[in-house]
């Protein structure tokens, strides 16, 4: 495991940019795996930047998002799929025929989960996944408890992740309480996962998944048995495991 400190948000997402498009380099057809979230968002910006700049192309890549919102449509201004366009695939050079989100709204579950489970199957496996991390520990919408054996299933999102989403609500009423989401099990079989963090409200969680015990109760922390993380975070995310080591020292 890598662990790379940023000075800032936007030192953090060129640092996450340049790993993400060194591996759009070395294989330009790379299927990547890619979060949502407020902090992905500076990652992207600086992607699409390289690519007006003509340093990066997109045009064989395969994206495979992590999750979305049950009971939402594509049209839905907050769906995931909205996001990914507003955020990326409108400013790049990407067949959206090879973009993959969980359909919202679909309400055989089963079926949905089978359909996604076949995508990431048949993709030859995702060489890069981008994960954040949520206050509880959750990666993808993977919350506490869930076992890490668990392929694309259903989530009741926690009380917190509803809170916490309900910024991008009209009112906390408003945010859907069930999501389709990657399993663990899904994340930990790509070849590489990059995990982004920002702010002190992270940095609790983000301690516990590095240096915590390996338990459902923190999702994040399985991350530990994986071969190939890298983990870029600002200060203020790292401030817990900095005080941490300095007190070992």
């Amino acid at each position: 495991m890598r662990i790379y400190e940023a000075k800032d948000y936007n030192d953090l997402s060129r640092k996450a940019a340049n790993i993400i498009s060194a591996q759009i380099i070395m294989k330009p057809d790379a299927v990547l795996g890619l979060a949502t979230g407020s902090t992905p968002i500076g990652t992207y910006k600086q992607l699409i930047e390289w690519y007006e700049k003509g340093d990066l192309d997109f045009k064989e890549i395969k994206t495979i998002n992590l999750d979305e919102y049950k009971g939402i449509g594509p049209e839905n201004e907050q769906s995931y799929y909205h996001f990914m366009r507003t955020n990326l695939f409108d400013h790049i050079n990407i067949d959206l025929a090879n973009t993959n989100i969980p359909n919202g709204l679909e309400e055989d579950i089963e079926k949905e989960c089978a359909r996604y489970d076949d995508i990431i199957n048949q993709s030859g496996g995702i060489d890069l996944q981008l994960l954040g991390i949520g206050c509880n520990g959750h990666i993808g919408f993977n919350e506490p408890g869930i076992s890490f054996d668990k392929s694309t299933h259903c989530v009741k999102l926690a009380d917190n992740t509803i809170q916490a989403n309900a910024r991008f609500f009209e009112s906390i009423e408003d945010v859907p309480k069930y999501a389709y989401s990657m399993g663990i099990k899904n994340i930990m079989q790509a070849k590489s996962i990059l995990l982004v963090a920002s702010g002190e409200n992270k940095a609790k969680a983000l301690y516990e998944a590095l240096y915590g015990p390996i338990t459902p109760a923190v999702p994040a922390s399985v991350l530990q048995l994986h071969n190939n993380v890298s983990i870029v975070a600002d200060e203020e995310a790292l401030s817990i495991v900095k005080s941490e080591k300095e007190s070992l020292l």
